[in-house]
């Protein structure tokens, strides 16, 4: 249940909502968005009867509509939520864009990618330390090392770092290095991981499980949010179909949706999606297009002897021109539809 204060409520007003809510065994939730005061309240048990709360001073409505989430909802927040790291957005206009090699690999891989990455105007970098991989023989990544390597061109090139935790162990170490979380498809659903990020209170990258339905997507965000972390972002990066065209089939119906139910920002991943580069550029304008607040690209600087995910990264030419087309369909967008 959203409970809506009026503007004339005061703060003593608040605090017998979040009480009321209490003595009923419930958990209460003070929310501020501009001008706009609520109360979100949750828990298990029987339905309460929206009167306990509409009956009380400064109480202007109260929206008990039943809904899977309640602080994703759309509802819970008067403006779209923005995640903003060091000055750069996500969210906040035009699309942004987070480039960088699927795993860090070496220094000097790493050095390259992140200096092409920055010089094409972008301030959001990716790269693996941990890589879980479907098969136990494949390349696990450089874990704290490359957690290091990932420090270094922060530093050097100001770039706000996204970096998966690949379960609680990792989280601590991750989070030494990483300006944004990412949480992997694989783990979507990890709850005890995700209640840890939420904990952590850092921006986290939530990627769709490629079994996942989008009420899934948000209730596994709502998991993050119930720890007191509202800074999630959602990334569609493909689900698992009967096509084998590409990897994966990349839905891109989950924007118009995750914007018409939930506030949170959301993040397209074609390349995941795609697991070919030669449908990246078609798929990446397509998630612009759609009204994506981001779009994550891998770029390595030899895709043919890459450790990981080589089939899908663009080579540095080819990022460099899909970047600039990117920025300027962003642009064009942004100027001809009013920001969601």
């Amino acid at each position: 249940m959203i409970v809506f204060m009026s503007e004339s409520a005061a703060d003593a007003d608040l605090l017998r909502v979040s009480h009321k809510a209490r003595t009923l065994g419930l958990t209460p939730r003070e929310v501020t968005d501009g001008s706009r005061r609520a109360v979100i309240v949750t828990g298990e048990g029987a339905a309460v009867d929206p009167e306990e709360f509409a009956r009380l001073p400064g109480v202007a409505s109260c929206d008990a509509a039943p809904r899977a989430c309640l602080l994703a909802a759309r509802e819970a927040r008067e403006k779209p939520t923005v995640v903003t790291v060091r000055g750069a957005s996500i969210g906040a206009g035009p699309c942004a864009l987070i480039a960088g090699p699927c795993a860090v690999e070496s220094a000097d891989q790493l050095q390259r990618t992140a200096e092409r990455v920055a010089r094409a105007g972008i301030r959001f970098f990716r790269g693996g330390a941990f890589k879980p991989r479907s098969s136990p023989y494949s390349f696990q990544g450089l874990r704290e090392e490359g957690l290091r390597l990932l420090e270094n061109v922060r530093r050097q090139f100001d770039l706000r770092i996204v970096t998966e935790a690949r379960d609680e162990r990792t989280l601590p170490a991750v989070l030494e290095a990483a300006d944004i979380v990412q949480i992997g498809a694989r783990n979507m659903q990890n709850f005890s991981l995700l209640e840890a990020v939420g904990d952590a209170r850092r921006p986290v990258l939530l990627k769709r499980g490629g079994g996942a339905t989008l009420t899934e997507l948000f209730l596994a965000a709502e998991y993050i949010l119930a720890r007191g972390n509202p800074q999630v972002i959602l990334c569609e990066r493909g689900i698992r179909t009967f096509e084998s065209s590409t990897r994966n089939t990349l839905d891109l119906s989950a924007v118009p949706v995750a914007r018409r139910h939930t506030h949170l920002p959301i993040v397209v991943d074609p390349s995941h999606a795609a697991g070919v580069a030669w449908a990246v550029p078609a798929l990446a304008r397509a998630a612009v297009a759609s009204g994506a607040d981001g779009v994550m690209i891998e770029v390595h600087p030899d895709p043919s002897h890459a450790l990981s995910d080589g089939p899908q990264a663009l080579a540095f030419d080819a990022f460099d021109a899909l970047a600039a087309e990117l920025r300027d369909l962003s642009a064009w967008m942004a100027s001809r539809r009013p920001i969601w």
